[in-house]
C-alpha cells in the first residue's frame, strides 16, 4: 500500500496495491501494521456504511472530544468527492480543506484524523461509502459547519450542479465557520 501526504499535515491518502485478473480483483483494504508504520497507532471500534443517490451531500461533520473520531473512508461502489477541513486551532492549516475523488474503481482511501470536519458529495447513483472509526458515535458530541460556508470556500459546484444536491434537514441548519468554535 502506498501512503501519500496531502497539503494538510496528518491527512493521508492510502492507495492499495490491487491485483486484477479475469475473475475480478483483490486488495488489502486495511492493515494495522501499515497504519502503525505510518505512525498511526489507533484502534478502530466500528465500521459504518452509507448508500446514496447521485447528489447526496453529507457534511460537514465531526464529533467533539471525548468522542472525537478518526475515520478511514473509502468507496465500495460509485464515486464521491470527499472533503476534510482542518479544525485544529493551533494548526497552520486551520480552516483549510482538502478534496479528493474516491471511487469503487480507484480504491483510494482517505485517513481523516480527529480534529477535522468531514463530508462528501456522491457523483453517481447507488454509491456505497464506508468508513472505519476510532470512536463510538455520540449524538451530544455532534458538531459541524454548513457545507456551503463562504469562509471554507469549498467549490462543490465544480463537481456537480448544486440544483441536484440532496441534503438532510440537519445539514441545512449547521452554523457558519465564523460562528463555529472548534473544540480541538
Amino acid at each position: 500500500m502506498t501512503i501519500l501526504e496531502t497539503p494538510i499535515k496528518d491527512l493521508l491518502i492510502f492507495e492499495p496495491k490491487v491485483w486484477k485478473d479475469n475473475r475480478g480483483y483483490f486488495y488489502e483494504s486495511f492493515s494495522t501494521k501499515i497504519f502503525a508504520d505510518a505512525g498511526i497507532d489507533l484502534t478502530f471500534v466500528q465500521d459504518n456504511q452509507s448508500f446514496s443517490q447521485k447528489g447526496t451531500l453529507r457534511g460537514m461533520h465531526a464529533q467533539s472530544p471525548p468522542f472525537a473520531q478518526g475515520k478511514l473512508v473509502r468507496v465500495i461502489k460509485g464515486r464521491v468527492v470527499d472533503v476534510a477541513v482542518d479544525i485544529r486551532k493551533n494548526s497552520p492549516t486551520y480552516g483549510q480543506h482538502f478534496a479528493i475523488e474516491l471511487s469503487g474503481d480507484n480504491h483510494k482511501q482517505l485517513w481523516v484524523p480527529p480534529g477535522f470536519l468531514h463530508g462528501f458529495l456522491t457523483l453517481e447513483d447507488d454509491t456505497i461509502f464506508t468508513y472505519k472509526v476510532t470512536g463510538f458515535y455520540s449524538k451530544e458530541s455532534e458538531i459541524g459547519v454548513m457545507y456551503n460556508d463562504v469562509t471554507l470556500n469549498i467549490n462543490w459546484a465544480q463537481y456537480l450542479d448544486p440544483e441536484l444536491f440532496l441534503l438532510s434537514d440537519k445539514d441545512l441548519v449547521l452554523p457558519s465557520f465564523e460562528d463555529f468554535r472548534s473544540p480541538f
